[in-house]
């Protein structure tokens, strides 16, 4: 937005014949006002924590199971740009429960828990245009298989 309003400013002359310019400074101009217009609301966090990804989540999940063990409230904040917390890394994710055993070891016991379908078997195919050929499990390293994982 910055750039463009650069651009706007530089060469404003210029736009003035094109038939765009209304919609190109409407979109992107805005005027500087001073802080004091504004309201903003303020909430004030002990920890604040960007992203919840895997690691964020853990982060904030393990950060308040040690306040819980030491008797110590503090408020945590997780930012997501996501409109749901986890939406982007589990979405038609294979996901392997043994961190989330770890650090939630009755998360299974949750009812609101997004895991309920476990893998029980695996098929790998070949696919050509016309035909597929399968793939015996067996010859494929461990890594790639699911058992015991989340869909």
């Amino acid at each position: 937005k910055i750039k463009m309003l650069r651009i706007v400013k530089r060469y404003g002359k210029r736009l003035e014949s094109l038939q765009t310019k209304a919609k190109v400074v409407q979109i992107f101009y805005r005027p500087f006002c001073s802080d004091s217009a504004i309201e903003r609301e303020e909430m004030e966090y002990d920890v604040v924590i960007v992203g919840a990804g895997p690691a964020g989540l853990s982060a904030a999940i393990r950060l308040k199971q040690m306040c819980m063990e030491k008797d110590k409230d503090i408020s945590v904040c997780v930012l997501e740009k996501a409109p749901e917390i986890g939406a982007h890394i589990l979405s038609g994710n294979c996901f392997n429960p043994h961190a989330l055993n770890e650090l939630l070891p009755d998360w299974r016991q949750d009812e609101d828990c997004p895991l309920k379908t476990k893998v029980t078997e695996d098929r790998f195919s070949i696919l050509f245009k016309k035909a597929s050929f399968k793939i015996p499990t067996f010859l494929l390293p461990k890594s790639i298989n699911n058992h015991g994982n989340y869909v």
